[in-house]
């Protein structure tokens, strides 16, 4: 017989809590929308199987994609065999016959010294006032062909082959006569030049004129003829001139005609063809070639200048400047020296071409300023100072 005790529930003592008997266990609900909200959550739901199932099914290829896909693997097959290829080295000996190998210009055909050869060979010969070499190929009656190297010959007329008048043309001129030509016409259409020979001469005679008048030479000429300005003369093919006032006399000028002078350059001017010439410098030059630097020579003041003094050498006049006249400070140059004076100074400086002499007395000062506190001191004892000084003339004019 069982017992039945209604209040027997009230004796069972939970596990999990022992300090309270009585406390009643705890149920946890879930709603009914959190339920939905984790089989929300759930990524192997029906319907997302459902969905990959569907796009794994395999697609029906229609002919043409078939037959598009087959065309972009053959493509690519081929590219790939092209690239093996080009990393495979090229045996030419598999080629064909007919294989052309493509050849760049500038690896192998190209040859520098060919190229510049071929334009020097195209090159027109022959430029104004140019001096060229060659030979004599053709005679006619009014000039003659002169083969410059170029691709036709130069061309010389009668005028141009020498100074004064031929009168013996053929004979003077023979087929293969080398000589040398002066260019003084560029070529026409047909690629000749003209040449000349007798440019060529007259620019040899004024160079050398030109060097004669730097170094001061004196030459000798033959008088043909006068005007009223002075006498006229010739000088290796050029036409000198001697003005009345460059003559030691010119009273009976025109009577020197024939006769030979004596002259010195006094301009040589090639571009404006002037060539002037002087018998009284020529007595200056020679008298200038006697003399020498360092030398110690004695003159009469002729003139005073505010910037010096000429002085007179017996037929040559030489500058006494005043940069070179003392070394103290002068207030005058009048107080140092008159006109008409004697007076001792050393040379120098002596310019053959211009004709000139230059003059120095502050060397001969043993103190500054002595020249002027006791010139007649320095005067009288300038022979013997001017012995000190020699050596340092003579190195000056070693270092030139």
């Amino acid at each position: 017989m069982g017992v039945n005790n209604k209040n027997a529930q009230d004796y069972i003592q939970p596990k999990g809590n022992k300090k309270d008997p009585k406390k009643p266990l705890q149920v946890l609900h879930i709603s009914k929308k959190d339920t939905q909200k984790i089989d929300n959550e759930q990524p192997n739901s029906q319907e997302e199987i459902k969905k990959e199932n569907i796009a794994l099914k395999p697609q029906i290829i229609d002919d043409e994609s078939a037959k598009g896909i087959e065309e972009s693997y053959e493509n690519i097959k081929a590219f790939n065999n092209s690239q093996q290829d080009l990393n495979r080295p090229t045996n030419f000996s598999e080629q064909n016959s007919d294989f052309q190998l493509e050849r760049i210009v500038d690896e192998f055909d190209f040859d520098e010294s060919a190229f510049l050869e071929a334009l020097n060979a195209n090159e027109p010969i022959g430029a104004t006032g140019e001096i060229i070499s060659g030979k004599v190929i053709a005679i006619e009656s009014d000039g003659l062909y002169v083969d410059i190297g170029g691709k036709a010959p130069g061309y010389m007329p009668k005028k141009e082959c020498g100074l004064g008048v031929i009168t013996n043309f053929k004979e003077k001129f023979s087929v293969g006569l080398e000589m040398e030509v002066l260019v003084i016409k560029e070529q026409n259409a047909d690629g000749m030049v003209t040449v000349s020979s007798r440019a060529l001469i007259l620019r040899q005679s004024w160079e050398k004129v030109s060097s004669s008048a730097k170094n001061g030479e004196l030459i000798d000429v033959l008088i043909n003829g006068f005007n009223r300005g002075g006498l006229t003369c010739d000088v290796d093919g050029l036409r000198g001139f001697i003005p009345r006032s460059q003559l030691e006399d010119a009273q009976d000028y025109q009577s020197f005609v024939g006769k030979t002078l004596k002259v010195a350059f006094l301009e040589v001017n090639p571009e404006s063809r002037k060539l002037v010439l002087s018998e009284k410098k020529a007595s200056l030059v020679s008298k200038l070639t006697s003399l020498e630097v360092g030398q110690l020579v004695e003159g009469e003041v002729l003139a005073v200048k505010p910037y010096g003094f000429f002085i007179d050498l017996g037929g040559a006049s030489g500058l006494l400047h005043q940069s070179s006249l003392s070394n103290g400070s002068i207030r005058s140059l009048r107080e140092v020296f008159r006109e008409g004076e004697v007076i001792k100074a050393l040379i120098s400086e002596i310019d053959l071409e211009k004709g000139r002499i230059g003059l120095n007395t502050a060397l001969l000062e043993n103190s500054a300023g002595e020249l002027i506190i006791d010139k007649q001191k320095v005067m009288q004892e300038a022979t013997e100072r001017a012995l000190k000084t020699k050596a340092l003339f003579d190195k000056k004019e070693q270092d030139k």
